[in-house]
């Protein structure tokens, strides 16, 4: 693949074991693959990292690409697709992690938001003193919602801001609510009631108004 150096495995087994090896910057998984499929090695590595996925997974089966989300997966490609889609998927995941983007976010890069420290220039979150470990792409969709508290996003303006592309279906931003899911479990004292991110009716979702020091509302 073009500018990238690329290491492959023939199952998930061995996939794993590359990984460690190798530490790459981003994993393409497939679905199907022998002794451990695409879903198994997506679980292990988020046991212990949190290296940006791309699930690839069959056009007509859109409980792949749920499940793959939901084991923490950042995006996947649907087969059959072209390389270049591939490629364009790689370099906005991998752009949209390494990126720095403090609009609306203090000089010193850190919020604070009720037990909530988020601290965008080492890209980090607290809850209390316990670091919660987000994934690139998770944090960079909370750093959207915070770095505008009080604005209401679509599906599919969130979709073009942290993922980078224009949903060709419908089922292209669940994409979005599965990550909002999982933001939610990790830093909601009650993620059926959240207090945090918001839903708003009609819209999609927003990051509850940040009143700063001094401020009235």
């Amino acid at each position: 693949m073009i500018g990238y150096d690329v290491v492959t495995a023939a199952d998930g087994e061995e996939a794993i074991d590359t990984f460690h090896h190798a530490v790459p910057d981003l994993v393409v998984l497939d679905v199907m693959m022998p002794k451990l499929d695409g879903y198994g090695v997506c679980q292990e590595l988020r046991k212990e990292s949190d290296v940006p996925i791309i699930m690839l997974t069959a056009l007509g089966d859109v409980a792949d690409r749920i499940t793959g989300l939901e084991l923490g997966a950042d995006d996947y490609v649907v087969k059959p697709f072209s390389p270049k889609e591939l490629e364009a998927r790689i370099r906005s995941v991998l752009r949209r992690v390494s990126k720095n983007g403090n609009s609306g976010i203090p000089s010193s890069g850190v919020i604070h938001v009720h037990t909530l420290r988020i601290d965008t220039n080492k890209r980090q979150v607290y809850k209390g003193d316990e670091r919660i470990r987000l994934t690139g792409m998770e944090f960079s969709l909370l750093e959207l919602l915070v770095s505008r508290s009080g604005e209401a996003f679509s599906r599919s303006d969130i979709l073009q801001e942290v993922w980078g592309y224009t949903p060709e279906r419908h089922v292209d931003t669940r994409v979005v609510d599965v990550h909002i899911s999982r933001l939610r479990a990790k830093l909601e004292e009650d993620p059926s009631n959240p207090e945090l991110i918001l839903t708003a009716r009609g819209t999609g979702y927003l990051f509850q108004r940040i009143v700063e020091p001094g401020e009235t509302l």
